[in-house]
């Protein structure tokens, strides 16, 4: 028998409170922020903007010092995420923050969704041909059937 799930998104309700947003500063996922911003503002809802740093072994990094490579991504993302929303302060009213967690994209956005209480998630469409074998993060989201999954091309 199947455990109950602790967060259920509840149908019928007045809509999203929270919607969790991957980026990773790809075109789609930049596309999926911009369409989370836009549901959380209809919505009044708060967007939560998240990068999931990956987390490789030691041993694979050949002594490539990944962990402040990855940290500088997330500001960076941070950085351009904030630009734009002062950009559009005067046309968009949306209540955001960034959040940064390590690991696996999946599980990073699986721990983000849960950590956040999210109601929604979005993400962009994988741009990797090989995720048509293995699966993309979407599907994945999508199958473990926990929130609605938005996935923006």
């Amino acid at each position: 028998m199947a455990e109950q799930q602790s967060h259920r998104f509840e149908r019928g309700t007045d809509g999203p409170k929270v919607i969790v947003a991957g980026v990773d500063g790809s075109d789609s996922s930049m596309r999926a922020a911009a369409y989370a911003a836009g549901l959380a503002r209809r919505q009044n809802a708060r967007l939560a903007l998240v990068y999931v740093q990956p987390v490789i072994p030691s041993g694979a990094a050949l002594g490539v010092p990944v962990g402040g490579t990855t940290d500088e991504v997330a500001r960076e993302l941070a950085d351009e995420i904030r630009e734009s929303a002062e950009r559009l302060k005067d046309t968009w009213d949306v209540r955001w923050e960034f959040h940064t967690f390590r690991g696996d994209p999946y599980n990073g956005l699986m721990s983000a969704a849960d950590e956040l209480t999210a109601d929604a998630v979005v993400v962009g469409a994988s741009e990797s041909a090989g995720h048509r074998f293995v699966g993309s993060v979407a599907v994945r989201l999508v199958k473990a059937g926990r929130w609605p999954v938005t996935v923006v091309p």
